[in-house]
This record gives C-alpha cells, sequence and structure tokens, in this order.
C-alpha cells in the first residue's frame, strides 16, 4: 500500500492507495494556508497517522508516501516555491521521513494528476501523454514511458505559462499572454465580464447572475452558450481558439499520443471537446498526419491522491 496526499491551498486530501491505483480509504482536513508550514506539515502526519490506523495498518507496511504540491520542489523534495501556501524553501520530505521511515516523493499537482491519468485514467497505456487541468490556472503534467517529465529544473510542465499572445491583462507570474490567461476559468470570467461591461448586448448571462458579477463562473457561460447566447458563445469561441493554439504548440514540440483535457472547465464535456478537436485540426502543421487523441480526463479530483501516490511506483 502507498499514500498519496493531494495538499491544495484549501484542503488536505490523502488517501491509502492499492498497486492498482485504488483509493482504498480516503480522509481530508482543511489546510488553513495561513499557518506557518511547519504547522500544516504536522497536519499532514496526523492524516497520515490516522489513515493507517483506521485502515488497520502498520507504519511498516505502508511502501512510501508521495505528496502533490500547487508549486514547484527539487528531487529531494525540497518545496521550492509555492504561493497558494507561501511556502520558500520548504525541506518537505525530511520532515516528513521524522515521522516515516519510508521513501517520500514531491511533486508538482498538475503532474501528479497527469501520472494518475496514465496509469488508470484517460491516458492509460500511453506512451506519451501530457494534462491540462484548466481551472483557477492552467495546470500541466507530461508522462513518457509511465514516468513524469518535468525538465532540468523541473519547470518543464509549466504549459499554462507559455505566451501564445497580447491580452488584457497580466498573468499573476508577471507575464502578459500566458495560456492560463486565455483558457483558464478565471480568463473565461474576466473576458466575459469585459463584454458585459462594455456593451449593452442582451444575454442570459444577465439574467443568471441578476447584475451580481460576483456570481458569474464558467459554468453559467458555458451553460448559456449551450443554449445559443452569443455573447456567451463568444467567450467560449476565444478560450477554444486559444487552447487550441496551446495544444497545437505541445504538439509541435513532443507530438503525444494522448493529451487530456481536466480541471473544473472540462466539465463542459463533449461540448468543448468537440469544438477543440475541430480547432486543434485547423492549426496543425501537417494536415495529411493524425494527432494523438484529445481527451477529457477521467479521474477528476481522485486524480492528485492516485497521482501523489504513484509517485512512489
Amino acid at each position: 500500500m502507498y499514500i498519496g496526499v493531494d495538499l491544495g491551498g484549501t484542503n488536505i486530501a490523502a488517501g491509502i492507495v492499492n498497486d492498482s491505483g485504488e483509493i482504498m480509504l480516503e480522509m481530508s482536513i482543511p489546510t488553513l494556508s495561513e499557518r506557518a508550514a511547519d504547522a500544516i506539515i504536522d497536519d499532514i502526519k496526523s492524516l497520515i497517522l490516522n489513515l493507517i490506523k483506521e485502515f488497520g495498518l502498520s507504519k511498516n507496511e505502508i511502501k512510501g508516501i508521495g505528496i502533490g504540491i500547487p508549486g514547484l520542489a527539487d528531487a529531494d523534495g525540497n518545496v521550492i516555491h509555492c504561493v497558494n501556501l507561501g511556502w520558500n524553501d520548504v525541506p518537505l520530505t525530511s520532515k516528513l521521513k521524522q515521522e516515516f521511515d519510508v521513501p517520500v516523493f514531491v511533486d508538482n499537482d498538475a503532474t501528479v494528476a497527469a501520472l494518475a491519468e496514465n496509469f488508470c485514467g484517460a491516458m492509460r497505456g500511453a506512451e506519451s501523454g501530457v494534462l491540462l487541468t484548466l481551472g483557477t490556472g492552467i495546470g500541466g503534467g507530461i508522462v513518457f514511458g509511465g514516468k513524469v517529465y518535468s525538465g532540468f529544473n523541473r519547470v518543464g510542465s509549466e504549459i499554462g505559462h507559455m505566451v501564445i499572445g497580447d491580452n488584457f491583462y497580466d498573468c499573476n507570474c508577471g507575464k502578459n499572454g500566458c495560456l492560463e490567461t486565455f483558457a483558464s476559468s478565471t480568463a473565461i470570467i474576466k473576458y466575459t465580464k469585459k463584454l458585459l461591461e462594455e456593451t449593452n448586448e442582451e444575454s442570459l448571462i444577465r439574467d443568471k447572475i441578476n447584475g451580481d458579477m460576483g456570481k458569474l463562473n464558467a459554468k453559467i457561460i458555458f451553460d448559456c452558450a449551450k443554449a445559443g447566447d452569443s455573447l456567451a458563445e463568444k467567450s467560449v469561441r476565444r478560450l477554444v481558439k486559444y487552447l487550441a493554439i496551446g495544444i497545437e504548440n505541445v504538439i509541435s514540440l513532443i507530438d503525444p499520443q494522448v493529451i487530456a483535457i481536466g480541471g473544473g472547465v472540462s466539465n463542459a464535456g463533449q461540448y468543448l471537446l468537440d469544438m477543440v478537436i475541430k480547432e486543434v485540426e485547423k492549426y496543425k502543421n501537417y494536415k495529411e498526419l493524425p494527432i494523438g487523441k484529445i481527451v477529457i480526463a477521467k479521474l477528476g479530483n481522485k486524480a492528485g491522491i492516485i497521482g501523489a501516490a504513484m509517485l512512489c511506483k
């Protein structure tokens, strides 16, 4: 058995995972991210101990612990930078090994989600695969031959920060034109707000939010687009266009067998997928050759725990 931990800015989720990638028992607690790193790490230790006790295992029956973080870690499991938690240079692996005498692995949350999708999800059996998680930002994970690829400095899968054009607002990273400022849930919300504020165009969205921009979310925009609302359709088409450009750039660079789309935006399902595939076909370099499969990710919120555990394998 392995332990997989999905460390987020809001919650810490952890599970006992078997060799097949099945979660046998899962628990979660609030992160309370305003606290110091040591307090959060103590909570991770307690959560793991509670899982082991509840499942009826002993510490020495655990083969390893994997942790997915919303940031960057080096090969020794030191968290280099984690904006959501305010962590810099935190020796996460060594602190956990004070309690658990097993191998501990740490990697980016989107990277471990890609590993999960490759092991038992939408990219299962693929020699090469890329996962794009479209949420508040855009995370990316690359898997070759069943192993994650993150590059020389472990930042090689930051696909969301690929610059693909000029935009009307800057990315949180400080650059202008990052993919995540065009194709994330944040991006489509910002652009739709811009249209609503700058035009008097009638829209179902106005009725849905009743003048309260704080109620606007990606689901409302996609639902209205599906209903034929022209303003919503304009926002969705813009997201699809730039997402397709980003995907074509990935294809031009590594030509993966499968590209999976996850995160909250992927809940738009086949409606989104059909448009993305059609748009990618327009941009591809070699018209006579097929591209890898573009699919919706399967594992949802479970991918973080499963993928973290699979780091141990």
